[in-house]
C-alpha cells in the first residue's frame, strides 16, 4: 500500500517590479505556494500533527482553513456566488481545524488548488477598486470592501498562517526555511 506524501512545490516568487495587481497577485500566489511548501513530502498523520495541545492547528488544518477563505472572500463576498459554506461555524468557530482530523489531505489540496483556480477566474479581469458589501447569515449587510482591500487582506492572511506553518513543520520534522 503507497502512502500518499504532499507533492512538492515549484513555488512561484514574487514580481520584483511590476504594475499594482501584477504586485498583489503575484505575493498572493507566492504565499498560496508557500503554504503548500512548507506541508511538501510530509504524510497524512503528519499533516494532521498539531502544533501544541490543546490546539487544533495543524498543516492539514490550514490548507482546509485557506480554501475556505478563498472561497468565502473571492466568490461568496466578492463575486457574489452563491455557495455553501463548506464548514458550520455557528456550532464551531473551528471546524476547519477540527475537520482535519477525519480529512483526506490528498482531496484537500486538490479542493485547494480548484478553490484558488475558481478565485482567480472570480477576479480576472475586475477592478481592483471595485467595491462589494457582503452580507450576513442573519441578513444585515457589512461594511464595504474593495478588491484591492481583499488581496491585501489575503496576503496578510497568509503571511500570518504560513508562520504558524512554519513553526509547525518545525515541530514535525526539524525542517525550516522560507
Amino acid at each position: 500500500m503507497t502512502t500518499w506524501t504532499a507533492p512538492e512545490i515549484d513555488r512561484t516568487h514574487e514580481p520584483l517590479v511590476a504594475d499594482e495587481r501584477t504586485m498583489l497577485e503575484g505575493w498572493l500566489d507566492y504565499h498560496r505556494d508557500t503554504l503548500l511548501h512548507k506541508c511538501a513530502g510530509l504524510t497524512a498523520d503528519q499533516l494532521r500533527t498539531a502544533s501544541v495541545e490543546p490546539s487544533a492547528l495543524s498543516l492539514l488544518g490550514l490548507v482546509l482553513h485557506m480554501t475556505d477563505v478563498e472561497r468565502s472572500w473571492f466568490r461568496q463576498r466578492f463575486a457574489g456566488q452563491d455557495l455553501p459554506d463548506l464548514y458550520d461555524f455557528d456550532t464551531d468557530n473551528d471546524a476547519d481545524f477540527h475537520a482535519a482530523a477525519d480529512a483526506d489531505p490528498e482531496a484537500a489540496f486538490a479542493a485547494f488548488r480548484a478553490e484558488v483556480d475558481a478565485a482567480r477566474a472570480a477576479t480576472a479581469g475586475r477592478s481592483l477598486d471595485e467595491t462589494f458589501t457582503p452580507t450576513r447569515s442573519d441578513g444585515t449587510r457589512t461594511r464595504t470592501f474593495s478588491l484591492r482591500w481583499a488581496y491585501v487582506h489575503m496576503i496578510e492572511e497568509y503571511a500570518r498562517h504560513n508562520g504558524h506553518a512554519d513553526l509547525i513543520r518545525e515541530r514535525i520534522d526539524g525542517v525550516t526555511g522560507d
